[in-house]
């Protein structure tokens, strides 16, 4: 704090500002009441301005007419001046009407001037355990040494235990009122100085979020290039110190069991007479909800970096979109214009007219094929040698001719299974072309095979005698360049 710093501070610092006003007292004691006592993040323009009017008429009526003399809306934009920077006005979502929301400095000017108010009871003691509890969080926590862990967890439970004993001989120590009023007053302290935490987390977030919308109006660079920077600062505050704790925060409140937790301690420390005496703003039994609400709003302003992010991202696509249709339409008018005076020889010599475009979701999942098992059990006194000759009587099948009784059925309908083919083509082959018919499934990837389900497949061999197969379902599927073909 050295002077060059204090004059720095004094000529920029918009809570400093504040403070040497000509009017800090109605600044201070307005927005005190607008924002900070009611605990209201946000105000629309006409209700803060009617506040604010209320407000005027009763300091005028014990001063003058003349002592304030701008208008409340006047008043409003002054503050919200960069000049002040005690208010800041936005418009946030859909809604036309400005809104009004104070700034960490004017919130750390607030409570410098709440703390030069006298006391009635200065709390000592749990303070001191806070410190304690701490410390020793600090010590234990730290240690890496799983000895020592352990050896301070068997202190504590022995610390349990004995408490125990001494609950189990009547012998318990309570809080008495005067340490219970201690401690609730260092809990409300403590829970409304996390909004104002959460306003300056928003405030840095929100500087990020407008240097990202200048960065993007003056980069004339690469995509890569501003991302990298973007995201590098951004990284830079979520990994600080502030950004790590408010991101543990942050997850700790959205545990439902927490909040749950709190909602009850809440409920059962309001119901206490020595807390009843000290007539405690009820607000503070929903004050989790208010932290919920604030953690929000500075998630939203995350957001809003991603969208602009987004919006960037999309108008580099639109404009190099655009550039490569220039291009092509360019190249179009060049062909058109030398169409009747083509140059001889060979301009450019292509490998192929097209691309090839293999995309890899249009890839079929691997099935694992069946392994079929065949069970043989042949006598050696049984055995023929003349029922080898059944082996070399083989028996030609012609795929092509099968196909295209399966491309024919599919001209008429999107898919046919196994039993309908046979149905319109009855087996000549018997056997040898059902299994045929198997074998340009498992080729095909549009077709399908259902070995969970199986179907009887009767024919006549050339013996005159009735056959049966028993084999899974097979249905066949028209191919997509066949359906465009047939719409």
């Amino acid at each position: 704090m050295d002077y060059q710093t204090l004059e720095a501070l004094r000529r920029m610092n918009p809570a400093w500002r504040l403070l040497t006003a000509a009017h800090a007292p109605l600044i201070a004691s307005f927005l005190q009441d607008a924002f900070i006592r009611p605990n209201i993040r946000t105000h629309l323009q006409s209700e803060l301005a009617s506040k604010l009017d209320d407000h005027l008429y009763k300091l005028r009526a014990q001063a003058s007419d003349e002592a304030f003399p701008k208008s409340a809306s006047g008043y409003l934009d002054d503050w919200a001046s960069d000049e002040h920077g005690w208010l800041r006005k936005y418009y946030a979502g859909a809604v036309d009407e400005p809104s009004f929301d104070i700034t960490p400095a004017t919130e750390k000017a607030l409570e410098w001037l709440t703390g030069l108010q006298a006391r009635q009871f200065v709390g000592t003691e749990s303070r001191m355990m806070t410190v304690f509890d701490l410390l020793r969080q600090l010590v234990e926590r730290a240690q890496s040494d799983p000895g020592v862990r352990i050896s301070e967890l068997q202190k504590r439970k022995a610390e349990i235990d004995r408490e125990i004993r001494d609950i189990q001989k009547g012998h318990m120590e309570v809080l008495d009122a005067t340490q219970i009023r201690e401690r609730f007053m260092q809990i409300a302290g403590t829970a409304r100085g996390l909004l104002s935490d959460f306003r300056e987390v928003e405030q840095n977030f929100r500087i990020l979020d407008r240097e990202v919308r200048e960065r993007i109006a003056t980069w004339e660079g690469g995509k890569a290039g501003l991302l990298e920077e973007v995201f590098g600062q951004r990284d830079l505050i979520a990994d600080s110190d502030q950004g790590k704790s408010f991101r543990a925060f942050w997850d700790l409140l959205m545990s439902p069991a927490r909040q749950e937790e709190l909602s009850a301690l809440l409920e059962t420390a309001f119901a206490m007479e020595a807390i009843q005496a000290l007539e405690p703003d009820g607000r503070l039994l929903r004050i989790h909800y208010d932290w919920l609400e604030a953690g929000e709003v500075a998630q939203r302003t995350v957001a809003r970096l991603s969208e602009q992010l987004r919006r960037y991202l999309d108008d580099q696509a639109w404009l190099e979109n655009r550039r490569i249709m220039d291009l092509i339409r360019q190249l179009e008018q060049n062909a058109l214009a030398i169409r009747a005076n083509a140059p001889s020889g060979e301009l450019m010599p292509l490998d192929e007219p097209a691309p090839r475009i293999g995309l890899a979701m249009d890839r079929p999942l691997f099935t694992p094929p069946e392994k079929t098992q065949i069970e043989v059990d042949v006598l050696d006194d049984e055995f023929d040698l003349n029922a080898l000759d059944a082996l070399f009587a083989t028996t030609h099948v012609d795929k092509a001719r099968l196909m295209q009784a399966i491309r024919r059925l599919l001209q008429s309908h999107s898919q046919v299974s196994l039993e309908e083919l046979i149905e319109a083509q009855p087996l000549e082959q018997g056997l040898a072309e059902l299994i045929a018919y198997l074998s340009l499934a498992a080729d095909d990837a549009d077709a399908l095979i259902d070995a969970g389900r199986r179907v009887a497949i009767s024919w006549v061999d050339d013996a005159g005698a009735t056959r049966r197969a028993f084999m899974p379902v097979v249905v066949f599927k028209r191919p997509a360049q066949m359906m465009e073909a047939v719409s």
